[in-house]
């Protein structure tokens, strides 16, 4: 089973990277915490985020929906809502495939 990369780690891996040009464990903390904040913002906005060579985050409409209640196989109304997807990037799937 694969293990989950958080937020300390990316924090962690970039503060190793970066130690040769002087960033702190903390600034590299604040900087992953930053780019978070600005994802989140403009998710928030309904706008997509793209970065290059990784992915893109969409924002994107769901409509009104028949379902039901996997529990009482009852069936009900779901609401209109707001859903964020994402789209891995034909670069990264190939380096995925290729398991580098």
């Amino acid at each position: 089973m694969a293990q989950t990369f958080t937020k300390f780690d990316i924090a962690e891996t970039m503060a190793e990277q970066m130690k040769r040009v002087g960033f702190s464990k903390k600034q590299c903390s604040d900087a992953v915490e930053s780019l978070i904040e600005i994802m989140k913002q403009t998710m928030e906005n309904g706008d997509d985020v793209l970065i290059s060579r990784f992915g893109k985050f969409c924002v994107k409409q769901k409509k009104e929906r028949r379902g039901r209640n996997p529990a009482t196989d009852q069936p009900l109304m779901l609401s209109a809502r707001k859903v964020v997807t994402f789209k891995c990037s034909g670069k990264l799937k190939d380096k995925i495939r290729r398991g580098k």
